[in-house]
């Protein structure tokens, strides 16, 4: 019986050690072995026999990129405007072994780290640049923060800024500012709206007026010419009935009585002033009127000749 006890003792403390000795790490995360509480070697990801009751696992690190949520923190701005910022920061453990030995509680570490910064590169800018300008910001906080963490064996992959929220009353005042500029911008591209019409009617009127006075100017010249060549011809018609009232035709002189006599007779019925005017009725009255009046213009001119 006594036997048998210590058999099954010897195979409980066989199967101990053999636990203790197998150590099967999980991919994405590497263990450090300590000998005697001083490090000894590290172990990756699969199985492994260590050294039972002599070689212990220190520190398991998560050797994947992490995610770190940075807690809200209140940033004073250079130009004294007080803003409310977050952020997250993504990193990964690149040396196990200095992020095991060189730091104590690695996330607070790098919590601290960020907020610190964060407060550093922001507290050196205006409220406006604050805003307007997230990438620099990001960009800044990377390149500090990984030089800084670069002795822990972690790498900082990038830093976002969640969020920059500035008091209520702040936001409010920026929200007036922004409506005034709104408006302000619309005032004058109203005003330069009318400008650019008025302009373009005035350029219209200008147009339209040139383009009548070059007509009118075309219109005299035209009528000018037009009077020139009557004269012309007039005088032409003119010289021949004089030829040949010089010649003593008759028909001729007969021509320029009855021309003279029409004309005259057109004056008298285009003249406002004419309410009564006696012509003869037929046109032989009219011809026998006007070879009266040729009877006497050739008694006229037969008594010169």
């Amino acid at each position: 019986m006594a036997e048998n006890m210590s058999v099954l003792v010897l195979l409980g403390l066989a199967f101990i050690v053999i636990l203790t000795a197998i150590k099967i790490v999980p991919q994405g995360y590497h263990y450090t072995v300590e000998r005697f509480g001083r490090y000894t070697r590290t172990l990756t990801p699969g199985l492994h026999f260590i050294v039972p009751f002599v070689d212990s696992v220190g520190r398991k690190q998560n050797m994947m990129e992490q995610v770190l949520d940075v807690d809200p923190q209140v940033v004073i701005s250079s130009d004294n405007a007080q803003v409310t910022t977050d952020a997250v920061c993504f990193f990964q453990v690149l040396d196990p072994v200095k992020s095991s030995y060189e730091v104590n509680d690695l996330e607070r570490a790098m919590q601290n780290l960020v907020m610190t910064n964060i407060r550093s590169v922001l507290g050196s800018m205006e409220l406006d640049e604050m805003l307007s300008n997230r990438d620099r910001i990001n960009g800044a906080l990377l390149l500090k923060i990984d030089e800084a963490t670069d002795p822990w064996g972690v790498k900082v992959t990038r830093i976002e800024i969640k969020d920059i929220a500035p008091p209520q009353d702040l936001v409010d005042s920026m929200a007036r500012q922004m409506k005034a500029e709104r408006e302000k911008r619309a005032i004058i591209l109203e005003a330069e709206g009318e400008r650019e019409a008025a302009i373009k009617v005035a350029e219209g009127e200008k147009q339209a007026a040139i383009l009548k006075a070059e007509g009118q100017l075309e219109a005299a010249k035209r009528e000018a010419e037009a009077r020139e060549r009557l004269a012309g011809a007039e005088a032409e018609a003119t010289r021949l009935v004089s030829e040949s009232i010089k010649n003593g035709d008759q028909r001729a002189i007969n021509y320029f009585v009855a021309q003279k006599y029409m004309d005259a007779l057109g004056q008298l019925a285009a003249s406002d002033n004419n309410k009564i005017m006696m012509i003869p009725l037929d046109a032989s009255s009219m011809l026998g009127s006007i070879a009266g009046i040729a009877e006497i213009a050739k008694d006229a001119f037969g008594n010169k000749q």
